[in-house]
């Protein structure tokens, strides 16, 4: 029987690489995509992002969301400037060629899924991400 950390590493690499390729097309990677997705979607619900937050959410360091958002900037995906509430921070803003590209994202995430899901039927997909919505409220409670 295979370890499920294995089985986990390899789902893993299988959904990251469908998405790097479709991340690719953009001239992106799949973590910068993700990031990309995350500054989005949080501005489309009116918060201001700060690079601290990108980190909590994307679980790096600071020095490792700065080399990424810089290369997003460079990119001409987001700006980054210095904050509203303390200039200290900086926040992060879409530019007009990434704003609401989370829909986008959740789409290509939604086309991952299904393809590697396949053979599930809808009520073992439902079951598939309810337990991982578990094991993740597990993993944060740690």
């Amino acid at each position: 029987m295979m370890p499920f950390g294995l089985k986990i590493a390899i789902i893993n690499r299988a959904f990251r690489k469908k998405l790097d390729e479709k991340a690719s097309a953009m001239g992106l990677t799949a973590v910068q995509l993700r990031v990309l997705g995350s500054v989005s979607r949080l501005e489309a619900a009116g918060q201001e992002v700060h690079q601290n937050d990108l980190e909590q959410i994307e679980r790096v360091t600071h020095p490792a969301m700065t080399t990424m958002l810089r290369r997003l900037e460079s990119k001409g995906f987001v700006r980054c400037v210095p904050g509203t509430k303390d200039r200290r921070y900086k926040k992060i803003t879409c530019t007009e060629q990434s704003a609401e590209i989370y829909k986008m994202i959740l789409e290509q995430d939604q086309e991952v899924f299904d393809e590697l899901c396949k053979n599930l039927t809808q009520d073992e997909q439902q079951e598939w991400l309810r337990l991982a919505d578990l094991i993740l409220r597990n993993i944060d409670s740690e």
